[in-house]
């Protein structure tokens, strides 16, 4: 079988399992205080050049609901996409400590000013919550990415009306690599966001980076808290520095856009146009039924709308993908059709 399922069906890139090795005989003090975790912190902080705290977390589900509900009072909410992955893949994570997420219509997977500002117009007593934290992906559920300016646009707004910036990296890879921004720029335009490393190369882990100086008192305990506190904390550090290492994380991320890209390219020759446009790692296609059953004996593949005689999928591609598959994936389907 071959996967599209994801982008993190693989151990792990041979470089972070070469680092494992390297420091299998070495010990480590618990909780992220050791020294490898300072040494990788100090890494990240030169790539993002400025003042920043820096934590590691197993997955992108624990990093969202702990440093979210770290900033909210109870009164306060969250604004999402209606795409957004804390509403559609979290299981009420977000919810389960007791507060709502506010969602708006996507444009792309993405939010705009105009959408945020038409939407709080109508919170504006106690009879509500507070829209306090605007939360986006980049890349987005969709799979397409904020430019520059698109998040200049976000983050001024957001300070003009005190709330809060909060950027989802899961796929911070593929969107770096297709939109040329740098973690500097990241960094610059949010409050806070997070490194992600399980769906671009590494066994495990995000790194969560916090620039707002009155977010950043007592995000351990949150974390502690709420059961994302890694007693082998040196496990997600190793991730990072390998990813780290000579460029791998943009260039694993270049690579699992160019394999969706040559996918892409191929489906059009068959006929078959995404439905959004493919800027980063994600494909989604409209298929008969009966094709998608007949990919499904060679293939694993999202099912994201069942809708009867036709079937929407989802095709992700990774740092893992090699043109090889692509191509039998293209000969099967074009044999299918």
């Amino acid at each position: 079988m071959i996967s599209f399922k994801n982008d993190y069906s693989e151990i792990g890139h041979p470089n972070i399992l070469a680092l494992l090795q390297k420091y299998s005989h070495t010990q480590f003090n618990g909780y992220g205080l050791d020294v490898l975790s300072d040494s990788v912190k100090t890494t990240l902080k030169q790539w993002i050049q400025e003042d920043v705290d820096i934590h590691f977390l197993a997955g992108g589900t624990i990093t969202n609901k702990v440093f979210i509900s770290h900033v909210l009072r109870p009164y306060e909410a969250v604004i999402s996409a209606d795409t957004g992955h804390i509403y559609v893949h979290e299981t009420g994570a977000i919810e389960s400590t007791g507060h709502q997420i506010i969602l708006i219509p996507n444009q792309d997977g993405k939010l705009t000013v105009q959408s945020i500002e038409e939407t709080i117009q109508s919170y504006g007593d106690e009879h509500r919550v507070i829209p306090k934290l605007v939360y986006i992906s980049n890349a987005t559920e969709t799979g397409t990415f904020y430019s520059k300016t698109e998040l200049q646009h976000l983050y001024h707004y957001c300070q003009s009306k005190g709330l809060f910036l909060f950027i989802d990296g899961a796929r911070l890879g593929v969107a770096l690599a297709a939109s040329g921004l740098s973690l500097h720029d990241m960094c610059v335009y949010s409050d806070a966001f997070y490194i992600g490393g399980t769906k671009n190369g590494a066994m495990l882990g995000e790194a969560l980076v916090i620039k707002h100086g009155d977010l950043k008192r007592y995000v351990r305990h949150s974390i502690k808290q709420s059961g994302g506190l890694l007693a082998k904390g040196f496990l997600a550090a190793i991730q990072f520095e390998g990813l780290f290492q000579d460029d791998l994380f943009l260039s694993l991320g270049k690579h699992a856009n160019t394999m969706a890209a040559q996918l892409s390219k191929g489906l059009l020759d068959l006929g078959i146009k995404p439905l959004y446009e493919v800027s980063t790692n994600q494909i989604f296609i409209t298929l008969n039924t009966t094709t998608v059953e007949s990919l499904l004996k060679n293939y694993t593949f999202e099912i994201w709308h069942n809708l009867g005689e036709t079937q929407t999928i989802r095709l992700v591609t990774s740092w893992f993908t090699q043109p090889a598959m692509i191509e039998h994936l293209l000969n099967d389907l074009k044999k299918i059709l």
